[in-house]
C-alpha cells in the first residue's frame, strides 16, 4: 500500500468553471496501477472511474461523461487507439493521454496521430502524469484553474508547469527532469511536511522501488541550486521529512 497520508489537493486546483470536479476515466489492465493513478487524482479533487478492458471501459462511459480517458495502449480484449475512437463516438472531441511502454515507439506516433493528445511512457512518475492530464485539459479548454497562469510560487521562487521553467529572484535555474518534478511536488504542497516515502511514491516511477536515500540525494541537489540563491527555502523536519516554505 502507497503511504499518501498529509498529501493536499494542488493550490493550482482544476475544476469545472462551475466549480464541479474534473472526471477521468482510467483504463489499464493492471487494477494496481490503475488505482495507483485514479488515487492520485482524486487527491486532485477529480472524480475518477477505472476498467481494465475495452468492455468494462465502454460500460463506464456509458453512465459516467469523463472530461478525459487515460487509455493503455494494450488492452486484453482489444487496444487502446481502438478504445479512443469508440469513446469519442459517445463523448465527442474526448481528450486523450496514452499510456505506453517505454520502448514501443511505433505506439507513441501510432497513438498521436490517431488523434492522441498525449501520451505518458511506462514507468512514469505520478506527478509527471497528473501534470500533463492538466496540461491536456488546459489546452482543450476543458477546465479552469483558480489562478489562470500555470506557475507555482513559493516566496520568490517560481516554477512554470507549462514551460517547465523556474526561476528565482529572476534568476533562471536549470534542473534536471527528475530535479524539475521534485520541485514541483515540493511546491504544490507548501508549508506540508512530506515523507521521503511520500516523495518517491509521487516522484519517481511507480515501481521504482528505490531506498529512501535517493530522495536525500536530489534534495541536496536542488538545495545547491535553489537554496544558494537567497534564504533556505527546502527544510529537513527530522524524522518526518522534508517542507519548502518562505524563507525568513
Amino acid at each position: 500500500m502507497n503511504d499518501y497520508t498529509g498529501i493536499e489537493a494542488s493550490s493550482q486546483k482544476l475544476s469545472h468553471a462551475d466549480g464541479s470536479p474534473m472526471r477521468a476515466l482510467v483504463v489499464d489492465d493492471e487494477e494496481s496501477l490503475a488505482d495507483l493513478v485514479a488515487m492520485s487524482l482524486r487527491y486532485e479533487g477529480w472524480d475518477v472511474k477505472t476498467a481494465h478492458s475495452v468492455a468494462e471501459a465502454m460500460k463506464q462511459a456509458a453512465s459516467f461523461a469523463p472530461d478525459i480517458a487515460v487509455l493503455d495502449i494494450m488492452l486484453p480484449d482489444g487496444d487502446g487507439l481502438s478504445l479512443m475512437k469508440s469513446l469519442r463516438g459517445v463523448h465527442a472531441g474526448l481528450p486523450v493521454l496514452f499510456l505506453t511502454a517505454k520502448d514501443a515507439v511505433d505506439d507513441r506516433v501510432a497513438g498521436l496521430t490517431a488523434g492522441g493528445d498525449d501520451y505518458v511512457t511506462k514507468p512514469f512518475s505520478l506527478e509527471e502524469l497528473v501534470a500533463r492530464l492538466r496540461g491536456v485539459l488546459r489546452r482543450a479548454g476543458a477546465g479552469v484553474t483558480e489562478n489562470e497562469h500555470a506557475e507555482l510560487r513559493v516566496g520568490d521562487l517560481v516554477l512554470n508547469e507549462d514551460s517547465y521553467e523556474v526561476h528565482r529572484g529572476g534568476v533562471p535555474i536549470d534542473l534536471t527532469s527528475t530535479e524539475f518534478e521534485l520541485l514541483r511536488y515540493l511546491m504544490r504542497n507548501p508549508k506540508r511536511v512530506l515523507s521521503k516515502a511520500n516523495i518517491l511514491d509521487r516522484v519517481w516511477d511507480y515501481d521504482f522501488g528505490g531506498k529512501a536515500s535517493i530522495v536525500e540525494i536530489y534534495i541536496s541537489y536542488l538545495r545547491k541550486k535553489i537554496d544558494t540563491l537567497g534564504p533556505p527555502l527546502i527544510h529537513t523536519v527530522r524524522g518526518v521529512g522534508y517542507i519548502i516554505k518562505p524563507g525568513d
